[in-house]
């Protein structure tokens, strides 16, 4: 069994359950200083991780009531979150790096190109 030190008096003794608090986190009370304490509270709010989907949601061009709709969240609560992730964004974009001094091409167009069937001939 684990042992609940009362933070106001630091005794271990005398602690009882006192129902939850409002996140479902088990309250305590000490007997001996009549505090009620939660050792152990529960995170408020939407973790990261629903925060971070909302905005690739965004970004990938889903509008705020859908992802409201996917996540199971408020679409104001998305719109907050969009909007404070934009005002953490640079005024001016990042600056393109050097030239790209080689490309790839790829051998589907030589293919196409070359076939007969009037399908497949691309206009010319």
């Amino acid at each position: 069994m684990i042992k609940l030190k009362c933070p106001h008096c630091q005794k271990e003794e005398q602690q009882v359950k006192a129902g939850l608090n409002a996140s479902g986190s088990q309250r305590y009370k000490c007997k001996r200083c009549q505090r009620r304490y939660t050792p152990e509270p529960n995170e408020l709010g939407y973790s990261e991780v629903v925060r971070r989907k909302a905005l690739e949601l965004y970004v990938d061009g889903a509008n705020f009531r859908r992802i409201g709709r996917i996540l199971d969240i408020s679409r104001q609560t998305v719109a907050n979150w969009v909007k404070a992730h934009a005002e953490k964004l640079p005024d001016e974009p990042p600056v393109p790096g050097p030239e790209v001094e080689v490309s790839e091409l790829d051998e589907v167009f030589t293919f196409i190109e070359q076939k007969k069937i009037a399908s497949t001939l691309l206009p010319k």
